[in-house]
């Protein structure tokens, strides 16, 4: 049996177009300062009353101003996702903006967000990324590119 993480994280692989994508966004975060300037998948932590597809519509909602459509699941090697330390596990879906919807904003949880393009990957893993999300980056390409 597989241990559990005490922490559920969600996070938000947002793809300009939902049949044909050609970029996703990518955050840099605000906080704390050892991962300030370093760039993640906008989300946050599952609260306790809420499922994880329903803590990542409300994480983007409050971070990037969106509402969003959730579409697939990047699978990681646990059953919680992705682990990012000995505490937290993140589960990450790909997503669209709900039709109509404005562009992301930069909030308070983020320095800056960016549209990297699927047809450059180098561009994309030539960012600064968070340790622990940088093989996430990875698994999305591979399966975006499927």
């Amino acid at each position: 049996m597989t241990a559990a993480y005490r922490t559920q994280v969600v996070g938000a692989a947002l793809l300009d177009d939902a049949r044909r994508p050609t970029a996703f966004l990518a955050a840099q975060r605000t906080y704390p300062e050892e991962l300030r300037g370093l760039w993640e998948f906008p989300g946050g932590k599952q609260e306790p009353h809420e499922s994880c597809e329903q803590a990542l519509v409300r994480e983007c909602a409050e971070e990037l101003g969106v509402d969003v459509e959730l579409l697939t699941e990047v699978p990681g090697p646990h059953a919680q996702g992705w682990p990012l330390k000995d505490t937290a596990a993140m589960r990450v879906w790909t997503a669209v903006a709900s039709c109509g919807e404005p562009l992301p904003v930069v909030g308070e949880d983020h320095l800056a967000v960016r549209w990297l393009p699927l047809d450059d990957p180098a561009a994309a893993l030539a960012l600064p990324w968070i340790p622990a999300d940088l093989p996430i980056v990875h698994a999305l390409l591979d399966h975006l590119a499927r």
